[in-house]
């Protein structure tokens, strides 16, 4: 009996399912149904199985990645939630960390924080930063907090206290005492969901996962409800943030951990391609209905951090949204998507984003009520899409509803025709995400120049060739089903978890039996996860520290060898951390002590290694039958494009642009400045013309 894999991704418009059996990959997108959403998932799932010749009852494995906790952090429509605290840091959340992310705007607003004032409580308590107990609660004052929650009507409740990171007892004194009075109740521990020092980003994480964790315990129980009534009882799993896979169990105790689910299976997608293609040094590009996401890849390992924002409020901003600290693939995010909506502001200047039309009512060439112009809108009208053949032929765009969103909000307002309105809403789309991959770049130290770029999601191809022009880029890579990239991604993620603890020493103070007894006290947290959702499997450990000179505000991540782990010493600790402090800042602090702030192992089972891509032979003596005008920005102009369906690009065809290679899922748009060639594993390459 065949078995098969489904992996199913939720995004703001368009839901992607992928089936996987032996004989390859079949997809196809849906639009989001925000009202149920596992609807689409279903929807989906027949029509890939009908596709692919299997039924529900052959898929043995289903892996899903969502947006619901973000939408939900953005949307404010979480549980009702409360938080316990230390007596003295209710207002920690509101106070923020009193920076400026706008440093000239008088008028700067900072975001309200996800629970107002009257749903924040306090507990007469105190640990210290080494972990010992300067202030004991007494069972008086737990009781009457108990008293001030049940009266509240809370569903869910999070537990922050000062430093409980380094001695959780306090939090977990609590915890006991709220469940023995309200066993229904639902309750975050910080020390459990973001063991790590600054209150403030625990105390929002902590809030962030209390807040979306009943919705989505209800949602997955229902999903899997769901599949089970249409003949797939396989077991569920779920993409994190960090670019692993979880177990149901595990998603639903700590839902924050899926909040970039979707962007890191793009980013495992999309190390996985840079792999096989032995691409050492990668952007990654993945454009979807609502946002762009932008990741550096290098040495095919996206790279990492321990603290993102979700929900910017401030034109997507760093420092205006919630940080949440649990480890993350880094990547950036900007209100850049098919569906992002454009305007023209006060200073007659043509914006777009961060507000999508998503899928309901979309862009409004879907002909489903929208009125205002998004970024597909513009697309269809300089040519880039096929108005008759929209994802698969799900359903036809309408060119006339299009033109006059443009007309009426773009081109009246600047005096443009609709060809020069949609031509300003690309390119301003187009200089967005090319700006936010110069400051990403700027900011870890890397010249794009030498990076390939490799873009998935739906209309990332349509975009990422001028992003190319734009950042100096020489060679792009469009991988086969890169409309539903982040999907296939689920499939190529293996199952991890990361175990992270705060633990400050320093390296004058070191002390090697403590440090090992610590990091093999994390292994174990960590590879036990990951040994309950892949028993039988093999895991291996990863281990990462994070440094700094004593009296520095943040810290840098050190990868830590086998070798060192095992047999921790000071030297080593600081030969890493100095040559990772001189290659990021060209220079090394003398004189200065150095401390570990965290620790973090990493627990992972082997991820597949794909074949390596060998180059193709060429193949001659074909030419594309079809043509169609599309406007060529660094050209400014209309130009006559070559259109090639992709299946017609067999291994070794090369196409000249001005091109347009068309399939179900997306368009790669090739500018004139690129050609277009086939690899032998079907992925499409585009580079500089050989006179260019």
């Amino acid at each position: 009996m065949t078995t098969a894999t489904l992996s199913a991704d939720i995004g703001g418009t368009f839901t992607d399912v992928v089936l996987e059996t032996a004989d390859g990959l079949v997809s196809t997108k849906v639009l989001t149904t925000y009202d149920a959403p596992e609807r689409a998932i279903l929807a989906g799932m027949a029509t890939v199985c009908a596709r692919a010749g299997v039924t529900p009852e052959q898929i043995g494995r289903v892996i899903h990645g969502t947006t619901l906790a973000t939408n939900a952090l953005i949307e404010r429509r979480g549980a009702r939630t409360a938080l316990i605290t230390t007596e003295g840091f209710r207002d920690v959340i509101e106070m923020r960390t009193e920076s400026r992310f706008e440093q000239y705007d008088l008028n700067l607003v900072l975001p309200e924080p996800l629970l107002p004032r009257n749903r924040r409580y306090v507990l007469r308590e105190r640990i210290d930063a080494t972990g010992q107990v300067r202030i004991a609660p007494s069972a008086e004052e737990i009781a009457a907090v108990v008293a001030q929650i049940r009266a509240g009507g809370y569903e869910s409740v999070a537990v922050g206290f000062l430093h409980s990171y380094v001695n959780p007892a306090h939090e977990q004194a609590m915890r006991d005492a709220l469940l023995a009075e309200l066993p229904g109740l639902v309750v975050s521990l910080s020390c459990e969901v973001s063991p790590q020092m600054r209150e403030y980003e625990r105390f929002n994480t902590t809030i962030a996962n209390a807040y979306v964790k009943p919705m989505m315990k209800g949602y997955l129980a229902n999903l899997q409800r769901r599949l089970a009534e249409a003949g797939c009882a396989a077991p569920v799993y779920l993409m994190h943030s960090g670019g692993g896979i979880i177990s149901l169990e595990g998603a639903a105790e700590f839902p924050v951990r899926l909040v970039e689910s979707g962007p890191a299976g793009g980013a495992i997608f999309a190390a996985h391609v840079a792999a096989a293609h032995g691409a050492e040094k990668v952007l990654s590009f993945d454009m979807g209905g609502t946002t762009a996401k932008i990741c550096l890849i290098k040495g095919q390992t996206p790279k990492t951090a321990r603290v993102f924002e979700v929900a910017r409020t401030y034109r997507f901003k760093k420092g205006s949204g919630m940080p949440i600290s649990i480890p993350v693939i880094d990547m950036v995010e900007i209100g850049a998507g098919g569906g992002s909506l454009a305007h023209v502001d006060s200073m007659n200047q043509i914006r777009v984003g961060p507000e999508s039309a998503g899928s309901e009512p979309g862009p409004a060439c879907y002909g489903r009520g929208g009125t205002r112009p998004a970024v597909t809108d513009a697309d269809l009208m300089l040519g880039r899409l096929d108005a008759g053949n929209f994802a698969g032929g799900a359903f036809a765009l309408d060119p006339s509803a299009s033109a006059a969103a443009l007309d009426g909000v773009v081109g009246g307002a600047l005096g443009l025709d609709t060809a020069g309105a949609a031509f300003g809403i690309s390119e301003v789309v187009d200089e967005n995400m090319a700006n936010a991959a110069r400051v990403h770049a700027v900011e870890n130290g890397e010249d794009l120049s030498g990076y390939t770029m490799i873009a998935f999601g739906g209309a990332a191809p349509l975009h990422a060739g001028r992003l190319c022009e734009k950042l100096g880029i020489g060679t792009l890579l469009v991988p086969p089903g890169a409309g539903v990239g982040s999907a296939i991604g689920f499939l190529r993620a293996p199952f991890s978890f990361e175990a992270t603890r705060t633990v400050p020493l320093r390296l004058s103070e070191f002390d090697p039996p403590a440090v090992r007894g610590l990091l093999a006290a994390l292994r174990a947290e960590a590879t036990g996860f990951v040994e309950d959702c892949a028993p039988g499997l093999a895991v291996e450990a990863g281990y990462r520290a994070y440094l700094r000179y004593v009296g520095q505000g943040w810290e840098i991540p050190v990868e830590l060898p086998l070798a060192l782990a095992e047999a921790p010493d000071a030297d080593g600790f600081r030969a890493l951390f100095e040559a990772e402090y001189e290659r990021l800042f060209s220079r090394r602090v003398e004189g200065l002590d150095i401390e570990v702030t965290v620790w973090a192992v990493n627990a992972t089972t082997p991820k597949p290694r794909p074949d390596p891509v060998a180059a193709p032979a060429a193949a001659d003596g074909w030419s594309p039958g079809a043509t169609r005008t599309v406007f060529d920005p660094a050209l400014e102009r209309m130009v006559e494009a070559a259109v090639a369906r992709r299946e017609e690009l067999i291994p070794g065809r090369r196409i000249d642009g001005p091109a347009v290679i068309w399939e179900d899922e997306t368009t790669i748009i090739v500018p004139s400045s690129r050609s277009a060639t086939c690899r032998a594993d079907g992925c499409i390459e585009l580079t500089l013309k050989a006179e260019a």
